[in-house]
């Protein structure tokens, strides 16, 4: 009788355990994992991609001015390196040479909407009514897109999902550089090169018109090719299939 009971409890103690780790394991996949682009129910924007490449992109918001835009590609160019730039139709429209030699040396364009604003709090008419225009804007330049940045980061399931809808991904980043603060050359470049999230895929937040951008930049690309990653285009590192996501918006193969 005693071994019974003891043979029983072992077989508790066993069960509950397995239950545990089962209910552990779900935990883990939804709270990390997911299908396509939704996690926990609600759509996450790319922010990096899980890759054996050593590649990361460098992407630059171009929404204000032109001043130091075109240094920036001067550097690009000399550096051989193709980059992001989201810009908006506002943008697009007045500069015709700058968008004209994005296209020609090799870069992505991407579009933020018409004129920069908040796209998250509105409706999915609205908001495809500035994709469209953009869209618009930039088969007028011979340019297709496919690539959207949402406006200062901020983003809503219905933003997303109309996106999607117009056939855009839509990008965030891993790592933010944090220009716009106007640190100084040197914090811009930490920010970026010592970044945990500065491994395989990751998506680099650049302001092309931002105070220190241009200044750190060549030093900023040669720190992140000592460190063996290759610099490429984001159309060129994301996938656009048979991929799921984890709560920080990196895109993983889907095992098959």
């Amino acid at each position: 009788m005693f071994v019974q009971r003891k043979a029983w409890k072992k077989y508790i103690l066993f069960a509950s355990a397995a239950c545990f780790l089962l209910a552990g394991g779900i935990w883990y996949v939804k709270e990390y994992t997911t299908v396509g682009n939704s996690v926990n129910g609600h759509e996450m924007p790319v922010c990096s991609v899980e890759t054996d490449e050593k590649q990361a992109a460098l992407t630059f918001e171009t929404a204000w001015g032109d001043k130091k835009t075109g240094e920036i590609l001067d550097i690009l160019k000399e550096e051989k390196i193709r980059a992001t730039f989201f810009v908006t139709a506002g943008w697009m429209r007045e500069h015709p040479d700058l968008v004209g030699r994005m296209k020609a040396e090799g870069h992505d364009i991407g579009t933020m909407g018409v004129s920069h604003e908040n796209l998250s709090e509105q409706t999915s008419a609205e908001i495809r009514a500035e994709l469209q225009e953009a869209e618009h804007t930039a088969k007028e330049e011979g340019i297709s897109m496919e690539l959207f940045r949402p406006p200062y980061g901020r983003y809503s399931d219905t933003l997303i999902r109309t996106a999607a809808e117009e056939g855009f991904f839509t990008i965030c980043w891993s790592i933010d550089s944090r220009d716009w603060k106007n640190y100084g050359k040197r914090s811009l470049i930490k920010e970026v090169v010592e970044s945990e999230e500065l491994r395989n895929g990751a998506i680099i937040r650049l302001n092309s018109e931002a105070k220190f951008t241009k200044d750190a930049l060549k030093e900023l690309i040669e720190n992140i090719e000592e460190k063996s990653y290759e610099i490429v285009p984001v159309s060129e590192m994301i996938l656009r299939d048979n991929y799921h996501m984890d709560v920080k918006g990196r895109q993983i193969p889907r095992m098959t």
